[in-house]
């Protein structure tokens, strides 16, 4: 068994729509939305040691060490892990590399947990099935267990009921604005529309994605300019739209070239400041085949 897998890839993610459609009584919001992933992402660096110590060798600026998903990740399937005396020893030292950024909706965060569970449950023999690690990452976020799941999903409840669907086949244009955007800032916003009519899986051929919307976006947008700009900038070449609670917003495009000319674009007509790349979408998250029997 390997001691060391490094360029793990953490893929991000884009919400194609997303639908508050209540609140339950504990405060957490009930969402609908698809989730999407792309072929860009962070890269995590595993390697093992015998010591039981779990350390994270890449210093995040504004995330103590203690408080970094991947860690705290790490330190939780530890705890779940059936063999005592295996996870007595069962320490690693957990490199990132940091490309997708905090505060965007593209849950880089919960992505990178989400690889953390899946190589390390591979490199420290751990033995839970996907369920179990869909559960662990649960506790972490509601994003996680998507990850985990690794297809393109139809999401309900917080985000932990999914359900695989086929997602159109095309590249995506993300445009960071360059400002982060906190979760509870837009859900705790007395504005929110929370009471959007749910929708049925049945209701989503392929093409009928891009007719949805993001209930999100109107109070990210009034609270943060910049992502009313980006969104402006964005729907010259088609449909824009925010993803997750922001703040980077997207627009599909069904060939590459198009998607290289709003690159080529933003160079000489975006804002200072501003991040436009591009990426593919996938069916199945790259790490998938160590939870495959």
């Amino acid at each position: 068994m390997a001691s060391v897998l490094k360029n793990c890839p953490a893929p991000a993610k884009l919400n194609l729509f997303l639908h508050v459609t209540g609140r339950r009584p504990d405060g957490y919001h009930l969402l609908q939305t698809v989730f999407q992933l792309l072929d860009a992402g962070d890269s995590l660096d595993f390697a093992c040691r015998d010591d039981g110590i779990i350390r994270r060798t890449t210093p995040i600026e504004g995330v103590p060490e203690d408080d970094d998903l991947v860690v705290r990740a790490a330190r939780l399937l530890k705890e779940a892990m059936p063999d005592r005396e295996r996870a007595r020893h069962a320490g690693v030292d957990i490199g990132i590399d940091k490309r997708l950024p905090m505060g965007g909706g593209l849950g880089g965060g919960s992505s990178d947990a989400a690889t953390t569970l899946v190589v390390l449950n591979h490199l420290w023999q751990a033995g839970l099935d996907r369920r179990a690690l869909m559960a662990l990452g649960l506790r972490l976020g509601a994003d996680v267990p998507f990850f985990i799941f690794g297809r393109n999903a139809f999401a309900e409840g917080v985000g932990e009921a999914l359900t695989e669907v086929a997602t159109p086949d095309c590249w995506y244009v993300v445009l960071e604005p360059g400002v982060a955007v906190p979760t509870a800032a837009i859900f705790s916003n007395p504005e929110l529309t929370r009471d959007s009519k749910a929708v049925r899986i049945t209701d989503f051929p392929d093409a009928a994605f891009r007719f949805r919307k993001n209930d999100l976006q109107a109070v990210a947008e009034r609270l943060f300019p910049p992502v009313s700009e980006a969104l402006e900038w964005l729907r010259q070449f088609g449909e824009a739209r925010m993803t997750g609670s922001g703040a980077c917003v997207f627009c599909a495009f069904a060939r590459k070239h198009e998607a290289d000319a709003v690159l080529q674009a933003a160079g000489t007509t975006g804002k200072p400041g501003w991040k436009v790349w591009k990426a593919k979408s996938i069916e199945r998250h790259p790490l998938s085949h160590l939870l495959e029997s």
